[in-house]
């Protein structure tokens, strides 16, 4: 099993701390350090889990935008998106929960044309208001005659939007660009003509789920 690089300092704590717990709990014989050190190992496998980064393959398309994320479609509509897209776009939101694989990958090939962090919030990614006041990072891909913006949002307990994007870097679609920790939202805006392949409720696979196809 691969693991993002990014959790490798929260598994090496979590398994140090593990060991060490049990280390002492089998030392003294004692009942309440065993029983403490039965919820570090669980933490110590849940953090393991909660980073991993599995091989992802699926359909591929110049026609076609995958998944960013795992997670559960909370809406699709059609919006204003001024920043990159400059008028309407259908956009879809993901929500990822915490036992979702948090990897994010391209939804589209191209380049990057734009990229934009802004602070602020942490409310729940879950909510609609996420959108506009939660701490986020923001990547726009040119790709062919479309534009499409990937958006990292953080959510309640997320502390770190991770995105290795740079504006004018070559991306292939599936590729990974980043991550969020700890339960967030993806939203991704397509252009307005696009057809939508999933529905409000139905669950994504990052890089392999095909969410629309484009005009």
């Amino acid at each position: 099993m691969k693991f993002a690089r990014e959790g490798h300092p929260f598994m090496w704590t979590a398994g140090v701390l593990a060991l060490a717990i049990t280390g002492a709990a089998m030392l003294r014989h004692s009942t309440p350090l065993e029983c403490v050190a039965g919820l570090c190992i669980l933490l110590a496998v849940w953090v393991a889990y909660f980073f991993r980064d599995p091989e992802r393959h699926g359909e591929r398309g110049a026609a076609l935008a995958i998944a960013p994320a795992d997670g559960k479609i909370v809406q699709v509509m059609e919006v204003d998106e001024p920043a990159f897209m400059h008028g309407r776009a259908l956009k879809i939101s993901i929500f990822m929960n915490v036992f979702n694989v948090h990897v994010n990958r391209y939804p589209v090939s191209g380049k990057v044309a734009y990229t934009h962090y802004n602070p602020g919030k942490f409310l729940n990614a879950a909510v609609d208001k996420a959108s506009l006041e939660n701490e986020m990072s923001s990547v726009g891909i040119e790709s062919g005659p479309h534009r499409v913006l990937v958006r990292q949002i953080a959510g309640l307990v997320a502390r770190r939007i991770v995105t290795y994007s740079r504006p004018g870097d070559p991306v292939e679609q599936g590729q990974r660009f980043g991550l969020i920790r700890f339960g967030s939202r993806v939203d991704i805006y397509l252009p307005p003509a696009s057809t939508p392949r999933v529905r409000v409720g139905e669950h994504t696979v990052a890089g392999t789920t095909v969410i629309a196809e484009l005009p």
